[in-house]
């Protein structure tokens, strides 16, 4: 066992390495990802078809095809027409990891924003009209604060499955906590310990994920008027409902 540990202190400048690759992919898709969900999620609400139709078919082809297929697209097809964009191979396979990690999950998210704004109580729409408020307007200063507080549990569990969905970036020449933990069990000949090593890293990672999420949501139904402490974040999300009650 200690030589595995061995090689575990020895490999450990590249899991920190791979692990501030694996947050730059999560932050960069999260961000990309999310951006996307807003402007499909509203766009696939809109009353103009060619609008709605077009942000629906984007939602379904991301939706429906793999995101590994997804990636390997954007890694080798891509360069066939843009040769000059990929003279670096690295700075190319976080891009496209990236990209790819965006579209396919935002446009999952998208469904969540649009369900979430669908979800706002009826009565909200009908009280912005009669306050003679913008489309705009009505939207973001009535809608969506009240849309946000009910879409952040999904979309902070969107935001886990992102988390472990870049993963697949090694296959494009990311140097993550996949690829280093691949490395740990050649030196080591143990499955078990080395991507059981990856298993907790990625886990750590998920879990502060969890908290920023509850802390976010706790914020934004506080600015409603119907949240919980904060210090409620670590407790499970029954516990937090019945303080609400």
């Amino acid at each position: 066992m200690s030589e595995k540990f061995d090689a575990l202190s020895t490999l450990w400048p590249q899991f920190v390495d791979g692990i501030i690759v694996t947050l730059q992919l999560t932050i960069g898709g999260s961000v990309l990802a999310f951006a996307l969900a807003a402007i499909l999620g509203l766009a696939a609400r809109h009353d103009n078809i060619v609008v709605r139709g077009g942000a629906r078919t984007v939602i379904e082809f991301f939706r429906g095809t793999s995101l590994l297929v997804q990636l390997f697209w954007f890694f080798y097809v891509v360069p066939l027409f843009f040769p000059d964009l990929f003279d670096n191979q690295q700075v190319a396979g976080m891009a496209t990891a990236i990209l790819a990690l965006g579209l396919n999950y935002g446009a999952y998210g998208a469904e969540v924003v649009r369900g979430a704004i669908n979800a706002v109580p009826k009565g909200q729409w009908e009280a912005s009209v009669a306050l003679s408020l913008s489309p705009r307007r009505r939207m973001f200063r009535i809608v969506w604060p009240q849309a946000w507080a009910i879409m952040i549990p999904s979309l902070s569990n969107l935001g886990i499955m992102l988390l472990k969905g870049t993963a697949v970036a090694f296959v494009v020449f990311q140097h993550d906590i996949t690829y280093v933990s691949r490395i740990l069990q050649q030196r080591t000949n143990d499955t078990f310990f080395s991507f059981g090593t990856g298993m907790v890293m990625y886990f750590l990672i998920a879990y502060i994920l969890v908290l920023i999420a509850n802390a976010a949501e706790i914020r934004a139904k506080n600015r409603l008027g119907t949240g919980p402490p904060l210090k409620s974040i670590f407790r499970p999300r029954s516990a937090r409902s019945a303080v609400n009650v």
